[in-house]
């Protein structure tokens, strides 16, 4: 049974830091990309950054040179360091295994107050 538990998120003012980590189980981790997703309110589920299995990131536009998604394959373990955090990125993070048919985590809040 595969599960994804996030941690990490938050109330932060804007320009500080977060790191959200996202442990996997039930799969063999370094075998699968990882991604994060954030969903806002009143607003489509999006896709905020990707790590391959061989630990290739890419990152939606708006969080480029600001988020910084990690693997640790011995933890089973990914990670999203956040900095320079804007109230726009307010939202729920969830964490995402391309392991099929694919897995979501619950989600955890980040609060971005200005």
């Amino acid at each position: 049974q595969v599960q994804l538990v996030e941690s990490g998120g938050g109330l932060v003012q804007a320009g500080r830091s977060l790191r959200l980590s996202c442990v996997a189980s039930g799969l063999t981790f370094g075998g699968y990309a990882m991604a994060w997703y954030r969903q806002a309110p009143g607003k489509e589920r999006e896709l905020v950054a990707t790590i391959s299995s061989n630990g290739s990131p890419n990152y939606a536009d708006s969080v480029k040179g600001r988020f910084t998604i990690s693997r640790d394959n011995a933890k089973k373990t990914v990670y999203l360091q956040m900095n320079s955090l804007k109230p726009e990125d307010t939202a729920v993070y969830y964490c995402y295994t391309y392991r099929p048919p694919g897995y979501w985590g619950q989600g955890t809040q980040v609060t971005v107050s200005s």
